[in-house]
């Protein structure tokens, strides 16, 4: 071949792919299985579930949002942006501090609550977005708010099962609030911190049997083997005794059924918010018939509570990192022998 047509070619073929590097668009991000984004045109298309949104390059970032979710505000406290939080719904199940002094100076307004929303005044602060869970119930309410110009984005983050995929949102919150820098940074830090402790798990010379959760009525909702709740007492190198269910949900047994699987059982966690077993004992006479409630450690997840308000599911759904430590500190407490547990309490 010539050399002015290897030239050619060569020239023809750099400005190829020049040309397609500049048509290529970035990736998906995959938050979960459930949640994608994806920017496209400047724009940003997001798959939450069974819903998808596109935002234009002008609707984003927002900044003003109303939640309909206490889990919601763990994200944007996170990310210190209460700033941009303009209503919130049912504002005494919020825990954070900044949040609640921004209510009490009247910067955030009280919206209502999952019995009535008020949706005279949502329309009134004329937000960029609401965030909430999806509830087929208020299905009606969502389209009255739509049809008002008002965009409600569905995160039903409380399906995620995989503890640092729940804390992922918050690279979709940084996304939409352009913090995307500061929330990958958060994230990446959450999920070193988690795989060190994970890490550090691994090294106790014990494995204890674990029960989970407490009865309501006549019914034990005991933590599917595939659950949040399941994962984490696995990463924290402790037995719990469905981790051979396969479930992503709570599996509901009798306390007959829980009493015959619970032997060897050495501590008990997520039982509830009380603040005693003698609290337990008065809700569920039946606990006394369990040896761990008798011989083993039981613990609860009011560590961070005020009056209605618990941490565990604000804070507690971001820093996967934290709970992990909790976990791990009740199971082997030499691992971590300065540490003061955070979401966790043990019941005296």
């Amino acid at each position: 071949m010539k050399p002015g047509i290897l030239l050619l070619t060569a020239f023809l073929t750099l400005t190829s792919c020049k040309r397609e590097q500049k048509k290529s668009s970035p990736e998906a991000v995959s938050v979960s299985n459930l949640v994608q984004y994806k920017e496209e045109s400047g724009g940003l298309h997001i798959k939450s579930g069974n819903f998808t949104y596109n935002f234009k390059k002008d609707q984003i970032p927002f900044k003003k949002v109303i939640l309909l979710n206490a889990s919601m505000a763990g994200y944007i406290a996170e990310l210190g942006a209460e700033e941009l939080i303009i209503g919130v719904s049912s504002p005494e199940y919020i825990f954070s501090e900044k949040i609640q002094e921004k209510i009490k100076e009247g910067k955030i307004k009280n919206v209502g609550n999952e019995q009535k929303y008020d949706v005279e005044k949502i329309i009134s602060l004329k937000p960029d977005a609401i965030f909430t869970n999806h509830i087929a119930s208020f299905d009606n309410t969502y389209e009255l708010l739509k049809n008002n110009g008002i965009q409600v984005i569905f995160l039903d983050e409380y399906k995620e099962q995989k503890p640092l995929e729940k804390t992922a949102y918050l690279k979709l919150f940084g996304k939409l609030l352009g913090m995307d820098k500061k929330a990958e940074a958060e994230y990446a830090e959450i999920e070193k911190n988690y795989n060190e402790l994970k890490q550090l798990a691994s090294k106790a010379k014990q494995k204890p049997l674990v029960l989970a959760n407490e009865m309501y009525g006549d019914v034990w909702y005991l933590p599917g083997g595939k659950t949040s709740v399941a994962h984490y007492i696995s990463d924290a190198n402790a037995q719990y005794i469905l981790k051979n269910n396969t479930d992503e949900k709570a599996v509901t047994m009798s306390f007959e059924e829980v009493f015959s699987t619970s032997k060897g059982v050495k501590y008990w966690v997520n039982a509830g918010s009380h603040t005693s077993k003698k609290d337990m004992l008065n809700m569920n006479p039946f606990y006394s018939k369990l040896d761990v409630f008798n011989k083993g450690y039981v613990y609860g997840i009011g560590g961070r509570e005020k009056e209605k308000a618990n941490d565990f599911f604000e804070s507690g759904v971001v820093r996967a990192d934290w709970v992990l430590k909790d976990y791990i500190k009740i199971f082997h407490p030499e691992l971590l022998p300065n540490y003061q547990l955070t979401y966790m309490k043990e019941l005296k």
